[in-house]
């Protein structure tokens, strides 16, 4: 893994520089990728739709017709600390308890769990191709197979994560993971404030994908709706 302690003035100055030579890898953009862009601009200044609002929508579109094996894990090892405990020690085996495979069936891989805390934020990553705990999230995003993802997270990681709208306080540190072949990761984010008396399935309500694979963090819905 890596770590990475700057600060989020310092990781801007070659972000230009970095997403240039993301988009020159993978060519001309198509006439469809440059309208996407340009729209997704206007909205946003705008006011119509925040970037928030956009990811919360494509996230929702791309989750459709999981089982929230994920949520089930997290919302587990937030309400019972012994299986907290096992999740990060041997996520397969806590898997299992639940009646969950946690191994790609195309092949043979490891499950590691990393827990986000008030001082170390995880961001999970493939540099090599999209490796990915399909098991337990489903299909991986667009955006996590993308080159330009897969270099910032590990030369920009907090420049990257303020573009899901994730920012972080300088104290914490950001730790980046890279998952191979054999070896992938989810990230147990942390559990919202506020929410001591919710029972474990309305807490699997509240995992995202994408937090658990460390673009994003967790808070209540603004209505506190469960």
């Amino acid at each position: 893994s890596h770590s990475h302690s700057h600060s989020h003035s310092h990781v801007h100055g070659t972000r230009q520089e970095t997403e240039q030579a993301a988009v020159d890898l993978e060519g001309g953009e198509t006439p469809g990728v440059v309208l996407f862009r340009h729209l997704k601009k206007v909205l946003a200044e705008k006011d119509i739709i925040s970037p928030e609002e956009l990811r919360k929508g494509v996230e929702k579109a791309e989750n459709l017709g999981q089982n929230l094996e994920g949520p089930r894990l997290v919302a587990r090892a937030w309400v019972d600390a012994d299986f907290k405990q096992l999740l990060l020690t041997d996520a397969a085996r806590a898997a299992e308890t639940l009646g969950m495979v946690a191994k790609n069936s195309t092949a043979a891989t490891v499950l590691t769990a990393v827990e986000n805390t008030e001082n170390v934020h995880n961001l999970i990553v493939c540099t090599l191709c999209s490796c990915y705990p399909r098991a337990i999230l489903g299909l991986s995003p667009t955006w996590y197979r993308s080159r330009s993802y897969r270099s910032r997270a590990i030369r920009e990681p907090r420049a990257l994560l303020a573009e899901f709208g994730t920012y972080l306080p300088k104290h914490v540190q950001v730790e980046v993971h890279d998952s191979t072949a054999d070896l992938r990761y989810i990230v147990v984010p942390m559990r919202p404030r506020g929410t001591d008396d919710w029972t474990e399935e309305e807490l699997a309500k509240l995992v995202t994908r994408d937090s658990m694979i460390g673009a994003t963090t967790l808070s209540l819905p603004k209505d506190d709706d469960k």
